[in-house]
């Protein structure tokens, strides 16, 4: 698998974004290998705690090595908030990782980030930390709008320094989950942020952010994009329509082609939106 520090470097240096898919299980993650082949795009698959329970590592990161034999793929730790579940992803194998302590002050979040990167460099492994904090449902971790906070543009610059993390996400008026009205984006911070800072940048919650947002993001210094829910919606609404339509049907090699098709034309959109087709990760 490919190494996703490699892949957002040449990223940063093009102008264009790594999409972030997050998969639950072999037909999500053959949908989006396989639309990134189409389109010659490197990717990565991110894998939140539930998902890990949901599917087992070991076989994700089986597939994931069988993903990445036509185009650049890594399978990386997605909002992960136990150090030590960490420690033993990586003596798996796992090579690109997130430690989620953004929920923590300031001082506790960089002696966490700092113990991660710690381990994990001994290996070879990327990270990829948070500063600020998102609203919105991320699985189990719920942060109230009131409580959302962008981030400070000097004290990502410290984080950096004294964490040594590979990559930050940032908090600049994105959230996770559906947004109820249009989210407006501090792109002046973003750009603060980038004259202070020289790792990759990531946007979490870019589900249901218009081509046009996400693209101003890109050009200010985003390099990885994450998509969820915007995911999961399409592939349960093609679910349901098999169904509706075929009350009887009982076999998931038939059920779950809907399914895969109304999903595929996500992952198509956002590859697109990044501007990461025909880049094989070589560019």
């Amino acid at each position: 698998m490919e190494n996703t520090n490699n892949l957002l470097h040449k990223a940063m240096k093009a102008k264009y974004a790594i999409p972030a898919f997050n998969i639950h299980n072999l037909e999500t993650l053959k949908t989006v290998v396989e639309e990134a082949e189409k389109l010659a795009s490197p990717i990565i698959l991110a894998a939140t705690p539930g998902t890990i329970k949901h599917a087992g590592l070991e076989y994700l990161l089986a597939l994931a090595k069988v993903a990445s034999r036509k185009i650049p793929v890594t399978l990386h730790l997605d909002h992960h908030e136990d150090v030590s579940a960490i420690k033993r992803a990586i003596d798996l194998g796992v090579k690109s990782v997130m430690i989620d302590a953004s929920l923590n002050d300031f001082e506790t979040n960089v002696s966490i980030v700092k113990e991660v990167t710690d381990y994990a460099h001994k290996y070879g492994v990327s990270v990829e930390a948070e500063l600020g904090k998102l609203g919105g449902i991320e699985e189990d971790l719920v942060v109230d709008e009131k409580d959302a906070m962008y981030t400070n543009p000097e004290q990502a610059q410290e984080f950096i320094a004294r964490t040594s993390v590979d990559s930050l996400a940032v908090a600049i008026g994105t959230a996770h989950g559906v947004y109820e009205k249009e989210p407006v984006l501090d792109i002046e911070r973003l750009k603060e942020i980038k004259k202070l800072v020289s790792i990759p940048l990531v946007l979490h919650g870019a589900s249901g952010l218009a081509i046009e947002q996400v693209r101003e993001c890109i050009k200010a210094g985003i390099v990885k994009v994450n998509i969820a829910t915007e995911l999961k919606i399409p592939f349960a609404n093609g679910l349901k329509t098999y169904f509706k339509n075929n009350p009887d049907a009982n076999d998931p090699r038939k059920y779950f082609k809907d399914a895969q098709n109304e999903m595929r034309k996500v992952v198509r959109e956002k590859i697109l939106m990044c501007m990461s087709n025909s880049r094989n990760g070589c560019e």
